[in-house]
């Protein structure tokens, strides 16, 4: 529970009132940009062409490219990109990290070692942003006639190659600058830069989303055909709140697995003896299986719609595989979500060099053998938790299409039910609330949530 005097509490501290009006400035220079069109691109063509593309493969694109953008995608603003380019060279360090010994021995140096891995992400980022701006300028080229749009999206102002060179500047140069701020909003701001960048695109598209809802209320008891009545709208709403306290409740889940530390004498003094927990994370990948899964079923769906025009009976057989409703689609959505779970807890969790570490510093689990037991031992546990993990991801995964199918809510409102824009939000808020308790902490402050396991004062 939140009260007033915790808000006074924020703003008399003076670091933390600076780190979050730095935060909050940098974030409305996000959204400004978000607005800012690429140069040579005829507005009211990009509306028309969103417009008309709200629906099939092209629609899952736009809708999964504006949820990473904030809407800066469907606007064809310098922000296009979005920080997706950064956020893809990380993952590819992060696997590359595991494989290769040359990054795997940066990553023993210490900050020397992290500092090296952070520039070669930033000159990964570059290479990508190129390669994505010019394969984004290549198909609005194309757009017109991929979506009907009755007028040309480039201007006639500007020639082809003109568009090119500016559009590909233009959206390499926002990326870029995305990534300066959130480094900027991480170090002086609170909270992690890029997290915050996200989420905030996420929480734009809100009031938007609400508006469609409000629209189609009836706002009688039972409603009419094609609107939903205040039961199903209080029903919706109920629903909301349930499965944003799963999703917090999950996000916050540990196992954790008891640990004593071993004594030792030095001089007079006995240290050690005390008895500590190492905590595994029930949601261990984040919201990394959800993305890979909904990218790669993005391919056969596409190849699907081509053989539409061509080959209908071999489209009719595989349509289940297009329509985002159907059953063999949400089939296929969860089974990729699961196996990605383990398979990206198992990239980036490691139990044998915990097991190491823990014998390095004198620590062992009661009734386990230090050692190749102990990493066995850590390794079924870990398995037994991602088993729940996984069930939980591919449940909120498949909730939006649900809900959308149920009731009729608008795609872009039935988004919020669940998905990786929800656990995005509800990820980065529990951690900006987390990193405000230790500064209120720190100067004998009461912390800013009274009561729930986030409270920091135990």
């Amino acid at each position: 529970m939140v009260g007033l005097q915790p808000l006074r509490n924020i703003f008399k501290v003076p670091e933390l009132r600076r780190r979050i009006l730095i935060t909050i400035g940098l974030l409305l220079v996000y959204r400004l940009g978000c607005l800012v069109p690429v140069p040579g691109i005829n507005t009211a063509a990009v509306a028309e062409m969103m417009e008309a593309a709200t629906e099939g493969v092209l629609g899952a694109f736009f809708g999964m490219a504006n949820l990473f953008t904030g809407g800066a995608f469907e606007r064809m603003a310098v922000f296009g990109l979005g920080v997706m380019p950064y956020i893809s060279a990380s993952i590819i360090i992060q696997l590359l990290t595991t494989s290769v010994p040359y990054l795997e021995n940066l990553a023993k140096e210490g900050e020397a070692g992290r500092k090296k891995i952070r520039r070669i992400e930033r000159y990964l980022t570059l290479g990508l942003c190129l390669f994505q701006g010019y394969v984004w300028v290549q198909w609005v080229q194309r757009a017109t006639g991929m979506t009907g749009v009755g007028e040309q999206i480039i201007s006639p102002a500007v020639t082809v190659w003109q568009f090119q060179v500016m559009g590909v500047l233009a959206l390499a140069t926002g990326s870029i600058f995305l990534m300066w701020i959130g480094e900027q909003m991480t170090e002086y701001g609170i909270g992690n830069g890029i997290s915050l960048i996200i989420m905030g695109g996420i929480v734009a598209r809100a009031p938007a989303a609400l508006g469609r809802v409000l629209l189609t209320v009836d706002w009688t008891f039972e409603g009419t055909a094609g609107q939903m009545g205040l039961i199903t709208l209080l029903g919706l709403v109920v629903l909301f709140v349930a499965i944003v306290v799963g999703v917090v409740l999950i996000t916050q889940g540990q196992r954790r697995i008891p640990m004593h530390q071993a004594k030792h004498t030095r001089g007079r003094r006995v240290y050690g003896g005390q008895r500590h927990y190492m905590p595994l994370r029930v949601n261990q990948a984040g919201v990394i299986p959800i993305i890979f899964a909904s990218s790669l079923l993005m391919f056969p769906s596409m190849l699907i719609r081509a053989l539409q025009a061509g080959y209908p009976r071999i489209y009719l057989m595989l349509s289940g595989l297009v329509e985002h409703q159907g059953f063999l689609y949400i089939f296929l959505y969860a089974l990729l979500i699961i196996f990605f779970c383990f398979f990206w807890t198992a990239v980036t969790f490691n139990p044998q060099q915990m097991s190491d570490n823990l014998r390095d510093y004198g620590s062992f689990i009661p009734g386990i053998r230090p050692g190749r037991r102990t990493a066995e031992y850590i390794e079924k546990v870990m398995t037994r938790v991602t088993i729940a993990g996984a069930a939980f991801l591919a449940i909120i995964a498949i909730v939006p299409s649900m809900v959308s199918a149920a009731t009729g809510l608008d795609p872009m409102a039935a988004s919020f039910y669940g998905g990786t824009g929800l656990l995005i939000v509800v990820g980065v808020a529990l951690e900006l609330v987390e990193r405000i308790e230790t500064h209120l902490l720190m100067r004998h402050y009461d912390g800013f949530v009274r009561k729930g396991r986030i409270r920091g004062r135990r």
